[in-house]
């Protein structure tokens, strides 16, 4: 790498998947991400399409090209009640822009994303449970049965979950406008509040975001939760509905980082199928 947005390169720092803070001749320091064309492609368009809402704040895509994103650098900060309080909104207001259908990629966005280093199929489908089982919790399930991380059982209740979906799912809403991969270290708090990093966008159901936050923990979590709920109230038993929401990214992990997650999962299915 000897030029970025054909500036020449003065230092580069690694960030870790495949990232790294890059600092310009021109006196700019920006984010290059390189990795599978199709990958940063997807990520480009969800950045995109979730700055169209105008609501959370994400970094400013500069250029894509083959298999390389640039994106502005977001400043660091800690996170703050307030800035947590101003998150909550702004997600909601992402959410509230809307997708075209669940299941559905950014517009320009290839159908075949990933999340992390798995593999994410986005293709519209008529309703969200329905979609949920057949292309989130499924495909992952069925990968860590191959590979034998999730056996006997801990498969079966999972298999029970998608079954049920229809009856665990909750009063129906429209497809929100997802980032899709909102655990907290996506979650980056900038000197101008929250931005929301490394998306892996799609139309699908708001708590999926909510839950996903909570998963691995977040700062001022229960103030963000609290802003959001003021600002799009959110269906009774959400909390309820908290694990059927983890089950997701929980078997993702299980696929990319093995049965030491097949226990939480398991364990998020089961209270799913309590919650109905």
């Amino acid at each position: 790498m000897t030029t970025v947005l054909g500036v020449a390169v003065l230092d580069r720092v690694p960030l870790g998947g495949g990232a790294a803070r890059v600092g310009l001749a021109d006196g700019r320091t920006v984010v290059v991400k390189d990795g599978d064309p199709q990958a940063v492609a997807a990520e480009a368009a969800g950045l995109r399409w979730l700055a169209a809402a105008g609501a959370a704040a994400v970094p400013a895509v500069l250029e894509v090209e083959g298999g390389r994103l640039v994106t502005e650098l977001v400043a660091g900060g800690a996170p703050s009640a307030r800035a947590a309080e101003e998150l909550g909104r702004a997600l909601a207001g992402t959410h509230a822009a809307g997708a075209a259908a669940f299941g559905a990629p950014p517009p320009g966005g290839p159908g075949d994303a990933r999340i992390g280093a798995a593999p994410m199929r986005n293709a519209p489908a008529p309703s969200w449970p329905e979609w949920y089982a057949a292309d989130r919790v499924l495909p992952y399930l069925r990968t860590a049965c191959d590979a034998g991380t999730l056996t006997g059982g801990a498969a079966r209740e999972i298999e029970a979950v998608a079954d049920r979906l229809p009856d665990l799912a909750g009063p129906a809403e429209p497809p929100a406008r997802l980032h899709g991969d909102l655990w907290s270290g996506n979650v980056l708090w900038s000197p101008d509040g929250a931005v929301l990093i490394d998306p892996a966008a799609h139309g699908g159901h708001r708590e999926t975001d909510l839950a996903m936050l909570a998963l691995f923990g977040c700062p001022h979590l229960p103030t963000v939760l609290a802003a959001y709920d003021e600002a799009a109230p959110l269906a009774a038993g959400w909390r309820d509905r908290v694990p059927l929401h983890q089950l997701f990214p929980l078997l993702v992990h299980v696929v990319l980082f093995g049965g030491g997650y097949a226990a939480q999962a398991a364990s998020a299915a089961r209270a799913a199928l309590r919650a109905g």
